[in-house]
């Protein structure tokens, strides 16, 4: 039973998950907006990744979007301005599974 208390902080996600988050961190400017958020270990606007990266705002949304789809990032309303969080707990999830694929 402890075992199994022990795992349950981290869950196994199914190959379509991990399929998913691994296309969105196959580019490298979604790396870079996932490093940011790392370093800021808070929340970031759009407007602050333009900035951060030298990106146009399309650019950045599309990737923004990319991640959001992932469940990577996690949109939060704040009046008319969306703020967006490292989502850490899909992202142990995901790191977790691969270390599954190890022996």
């Amino acid at each position: 039973m402890i075992m199994s208390h022990g795992l349950s902080s981290a869950k196994i996600m199914d190959n379509k998950k991990i399929e998913k988050i691994s296309r969105a961190l196959s580019d490298a400017s979604r790396i870079a907006i996932l490093q940011e958020f790392k370093k800021k270990k808070d929340c970031l606007y759009c407007a602050e990744i333009n900035d951060l990266l030298d990106m146009t705002q399309p650019s950045v949304s599309h990737h923004i979007k990319q991640l959001v789809d992932a469940d990577l990032l996690l949109p939060k309303k704040e009046g008319r301005n969306l703020k967006y969080v490292l989502n850490q707990q899909v992202l142990n999830d995901y790191i977790s599974s691969l270390n599954e694929l190890k022996d």
